[in-house]
């Protein structure tokens, strides 16, 4: 099956790493014109040069923005329109998953967890929303994970930001579907991305990396991590016509983990 996006321009949050760039990439390679919007130029410079790559011609632009503040989500929304025309998709994708007790964790903490996860993801959609409405085509995805169904002790304050993106998925999908403007929710699991590289240095692992990840499969009955890959071609099919009768859903990429369906 040929999963194309030509034609099409996304705006991909948290895009210069991980996740976010493994899904700018995709699209790219499916045919879409891509934006990337993250805080740090340099990597985001670097981003954009390999999405380039792969990006058959089409539009390619990297936009320095801090999601979590609300005049630079409106100044990256205008930047991303100048340089795309149009805006089709949108990923939201930026994100922590900070954590701690729930007593430790202060109302500053939790102001910045849901300035960045919840209201980073209300602004950017609330902006481009109305010109998928006019066009009758859109598709939505909010990048959360399998907290936001199945939340363990410890889990805030991303456990409670990402169910209120559950939430806001569904109200989304509502007020979309007569519009052919399609909203669905990514659950990551546990995902071999730049976020877990970063921890195994944190933790002044003795062990090799590859046996570091391995250990953190054991509660998945795939027995592995997830590749940003497959992530991303996840993301892919949902914003193409071929998942055209898809809206409201939260699908686990998790390899079983979650107890939740």
């Amino acid at each position: 099956m040929d999963v194309s996006l030509n034609g099409r321009s996304a705006v991909i949050t948290g895009g210069s790493k991980g996740l976010g760039l493994a899904m700018a990439l995709r699209f790219a390679e499916s045919g879409a014109d891509v934006a990337i919007l993250a805080r740090r130029p340099d990597v985001l410079e670097e981003a954009k040069e390999g999405i380039a790559r792969v990006a058959k011609g089409r539009r390619v632009a990297a936009i320095a923005c801090d999601v979590s503040k609300a005049e630079q989500v409106e100044a990256g929304y205008r930047q991303a329109m100048e340089a795309l025309g149009k805006i089709d998709i949108v990923v939201n994708n930026a994100g922590t998953s900070r954590t701690g007790p729930f007593t430790s964790i202060t109302d500053a903490v939790w102001q910045e967890d849901f300035d960045l996860k919840l209201f980073a993801a209300i602004r950017l959609t609330r902006l481009a929303w109305p010109q998928m409405i006019e066009r009758g085509w859109g598709r939505v995805i909010n990048v959360l994970n399998i907290g936001a169904k199945a939340p363990r002790a410890g889990g805030a304050p991303t456990a409670v930001t990402r169910a209120a993106g559950m939430a806001l998925t569904k109200i989304l999908a509502g007020e979309g579907a007569k519009h052919n403007v399609l909203v669905n929710a990514l659950l990551v699991g546990q995902i071999d991305s730049d976020q877990w590289v970063r921890r195994h240095i944190a933790a002044g692992a003795n062990e090799p990396y590859a046996e570091y990840i391995k250990g953190l499969a054991t509660e998945i009955p795939m027995g592995r991590l997830g590749k940003a890959e497959e992530f991303a071609a996840t993301a892919c099919f949902l914003c193409s016509d071929h998942a055209g009768y898809i809206t409201g859903t939260a699908i686990n990429v998790d390899g079983g983990r979650s107890p939740v369906v």
